[in-house]
């Protein structure tokens, strides 16, 4: 195999060393623990490994980003139902939802948007269905 002229330089992270992060979410008071995989600036489109600790539940909430979440370890516990490890949940852009871990285990999960992230709980004065006032 012949090698070509300029070959893509990969991003490699290996996510059984790297550094935890913390990923705070003001109008929850929680710190959710992830490390950065992929930030596109172009796009801001990410890709993060997270876990819910158990007992978490992100609430009703919606994305101005349509993400996706492919469940590594545990489960996870959705408005919709539960996933078990393997499974991968899509959420479109702008819908309402609810999702976190069950009572009794974490759930560790990639974490993928396909365009830059924002959160939007349902009530706070960033929800874009909150009436204006």
């Amino acid at each position: 195999m012949t090698t070509p002229m300029k070959p893509v330089e990969l991003t490699v992270v290996d996510t059984n060393t790297a550094e935890v992060q913390l990923f705070p979410v003001e109008y929850i008071k929680a710190n959710l623990e992830h490390v950065p995989l992929v930030n596109d600036s172009d796009t801001g489109m990410m890709v993060l490994k997270m876990v819910y600790r158990a007992g978490f539940t992100n609430p009703w909430h919606s994305h101005p980003c349509a993400h996706g979440i492919y469940v590594l370890e545990g489960t996870l516990d959705t408005h919709q139902g539960q996933y078990r490890a393997g499974s991968f949940v899509w959420f479109p852009e702008g819908g309402i939802m609810a999702h976190g871990a069950t009572q009794d285990e974490d759930c560790t999960f990639l974490f993928i948007t396909n365009k830059a992230f924002a959160i939007h709980y349902v009530g706070d004065e960033n929800d874009p269905e909150a009436p204006k006032v």
